[in-house]
């Protein structure tokens, strides 16, 4: 994957709490993976009346649109995130070649490029797009859906609408679960972390009630459409562009797509179960097996259809 090196960054959509935030404290409900990372990919979910948006119809008006906790917990006690940008991303991040030189402003330069997709998607469909804010912490943070630590992975909280990010998980999705990593299989994450943004104004985040545990329960449901959202994303990344209307990705290779893949297998239930415990136990899953992650991706990154990413109709 490679930016445009003139491709111009929009750093205020990416704040940096690193070394700002609480220095512990827990996470309200508490869940948990085999080596103490949980939440992988996920989403706190904190659904309170009022919060998810009227149902956003499931077209596209346009040829080119272009959790989690393991159980889904309601989080108490906190306000929304208090973000503190040091003012590091915006003299850092400016343009394309910087994101291809440094993770922390590829993180700006693919929320950029995200939020320029459904952006794009929100007004052929005659809505409005609310942004979503991405925060990067390291070791703790205080989020609207309650205090969490690193040790939760990469999560979206409906309540302040923002994606939380510790850069430490680049490498434990290597060292920990066996992913080639690489740029794209970060953009993979971050991508999911948003198609959770994109399930809460729509609303699909409420078919997350009801049944949180099993191969086709509620929630595996909920995150695989967020890989569908990812790869929906992913299918028109090369058309996304910067304030100034110049393309952020210029190219997206076959190898790009691959490593995307690898980081959605290197995280499904199975894989994790087998290698932290031992045995497959579906009845168990909240995210969803290795195969069924790759395929909901590869379902968006091939058909760039939105209404192909509709989980909860059949089998997953």
């Amino acid at each position: 994957m490679q930016f445009d090196d003139d491709a111009q960054l929009d750093s205020s959509q990416v704040s940096d709490e690193r070394g700002s935030g609480p220095a512990g404290g827990g996470f309200g409900g508490g869940f948990g993976l085999p080596g103490g990372r949980g939440g992988l990919l996920g989403l706190i979910v904190a659904v309170v009346a009022g919060l998810i948006g009227v149902p956003l119809a499931l077209t596209d008006g346009g040829s080119n649109a272009g959790t989690t906790p393991s159980n889904a917990v309601s989080a108490t006690g906190s306000g929304p995130a208090s973000a503190v940008d040091t003012g590091t991303l915006a003299s850092k991040c400016r343009t394309g070649a910087d994101a291809n030189a440094a993770d922390d402003c590829r993180v700006v330069a693919v929320v950029n490029s995200v939020q320029n997709y459904w952006s794009g998607f929100f007004a052929r469909n005659g809505r409005k797009y609310p942004q979503a804010q991405t925060v990067l912490y390291s070791g703790a943070t205080r989020t609207g859906c309650g205090d969490a630590t690193s040790a939760v992975g990469p999560f979206y909280c409906p309540a302040d609408r923002t994606a939380y990010l510790d850069l430490g998980f680049w490498q434990e999705l290597r060292t920990k679960f066996g992913a080639r990593g690489g740029p794209f299989a970060q953009a993979y994450v971050i991508a999911h972390e948003y198609g959770h943004h994109i399930q809460n104004l729509t609303g699909s985040i409420r078919n997350s009630q009801g049944s949180q545990q099993g191969a086709n329960s509620g929630a595996v449901r909920v995150e695989l459409q967020a890989d569908c959202y990812a790869g929906l994303w992913a299918h028109y990344a090369t058309t996304t562009k910067d304030a100034s209307g110049r393309v952020l990705i210029k190219d997206l290779t076959k190898q790009d797509v691959a490593d995307g893949l690898d980081a959605a297998a290197a995280v499904g239930d199975d894989r994790i179960q087998k290698e932290f415990q031992g045995r497959v136990t579906p009845e168990t899953w909240t995210h969803g097996s290795a195969a069924q992650r790759q395929k909901w991706f590869l379902t968006g990154y091939q058909t760039g259809d939105f209404n192909a990413c509709d989980t909860f109709r059949g089998a997953v």
